[in-house]
């Protein structure tokens, strides 16, 4: 008798908290309708949350590359200590559209190089390391793959691309989460009917919580995935870019030998304005910022044989 009371009572909860949640359920969609009814101009709330975006990112890439510098502990290298090396670097800018470029040194966890900026005003990163094992051509073309990426604004792009990622990621979690509540409730009151001690609310939370992170989660890595892929044809366009500047394809591949070699690749949040990435293993590659040094370095000697070929073709 007292476990048919029970039963009875847990079912008669079960029924008030179905009826509470199934409330919480209509008030919210008469509240959607109602905001749906005088809802404002959707392009017009996409234009204000794109140009918020995009300004905030702007913001980030630019005030963030005073910090990258002094997170690198770099010091600038001015033309009285490198005149040969500005010399260089003023012929190529003479060939990229890119102006007011300063170079600065400094020893990262490997030979490497980053450009970070603008193309009327950035900054060129180049290791120690690489002035010991590159020889002057090879670095000019290295050089001139950084100032690719800056002409065509890659580095801010990507910033842009991350920043939009990162707010509608926030945006769509607390979109969705009023949803998770209210199917949580809903399973908490089918336990009460089924006789079944229900887990705390707190835990029922922490579940919604999590599968709500969960789904939002997987689309941002669906979107994290799209815009490494583009990191990756950007790395191709800064290479063909670097030959049309140099027009020495042998000597950036030459570069990119040497530099494979030297280098302990470290996954870390710089690794998208590196010139040389971590490929290994197939996830990994499908999250790296940079295509393969194989394949890189195998297109470059192709196009050095196609222009050997043509210059063969033209002479007489």
């Amino acid at each position: 008798m007292r476990r048919l009371r029970l039963r009875l009572l847990m079912a008669i909860v079960g029924l008030t908290l179905l009826g509470f949640y199934l409330l919480v359920a209509v008030a919210g969609y008469q509240l959607l309708v109602v905001i749906w009814e005088h809802r404002p101009d959707p392009l017009r709330v996409a234009a204000y949350f794109l140009l918020t975006t995009l300004i905030v990112g702007y913001l980030s890439y630019r005030l963030g590359t005073a910090g990258l510098l002094a997170e690198l502990d770099t010091q600038e290298l001015t033309e009285a200590d490198a005149p040969w090396l500005y010399a260089r670097l003023e012929a190529l800018q003479a060939e990229l559209d890119v102006t007011d470029v300063s170079v600065h040194v400094a020893r990262l966890d490997a030979p490497n190089a980053l450009a970070v900026g603008t193309a009327n005003g950035g900054v060129l990163v180049l290791d120690r390391g690489l002035f010991r094992i590159l020889t002057a051509e090879e670095l000019a073309a290295v050089i001139a793959h950084e100032l690719a990426h800056l002409e065509s604004r890659d580095g801010l792009v990507q910033t842009l691309g991350y920043t939009l990622i990162r707010t509608a990621g926030g945006v769509l979690y607390l979109l969705l989460f009023p949803f998770g509540f209210v199917v949580g409730g809903l399973l908490r009151a089918m336990a009460w009917l089924r006789g079944e001690t229900p887990r705390p609310i707190s835990g029922h939370l922490a579940v919604v919580q999590l599968r709500v992170a969960q789904f939002v989660i997987l689309l941002l890595f669906v979107l994290t995935l799209a815009l490494r892929a583009h990191s990756r044809r950007r790395e191709y366009a800064a290479d063909d870019r670097a030959v049309d500047a140099t027009g020495r394809p042998i000597a950036l591949a030459r570069a990119l030998v040497k530099i494979e070699r030297a280098a302990t690749p470290n996954w870390g949040t710089l690794s998208p304005l590196y010139i040389h990435g971590d490929e290994n293993g197939l996830l990994t590659r499908l999250l790296a910022t940079h295509p393969s040094m194989a394949e890189r370095i195998e297109r470059l000697v192709r196009q050095a044989n196609r222009d050997h070929l043509e210059g063969s073709r033209r002479r007489p």
